[in-house]
């Protein structure tokens, strides 16, 4: 990741995901600048994913998949 990306993060509000159940399966997002950030909550210094704002729109759109 680039420093800036990197700087964002830090400052970065995440939230949790009104989807998320309450077994500790938590996904959570933050919006950053130019991007949206999805992390696991039990492991936030851990990996993350980054959507460009349209592509987490879309994803957020869709219908849930059962």
């Amino acid at each position: 990741m680039t420093p800036k990306i990197n700087a964002e993060l830090a400052l970065a509000r995440w939230r949790k995901s009104s989807h998320s159940g309450d077994e500790g399966a938590c996904v959570e997002i933050a919006t950053l600048p130019r991007k949206v950030g999805v992390r696991d909550s039990k492991d936030p210094g851990g990996p993350l994913l980054l959507f460009a704002p349209a592509a987490w729109a879309a994803f957020a759109a869709a219908p849930p998949h059962r």
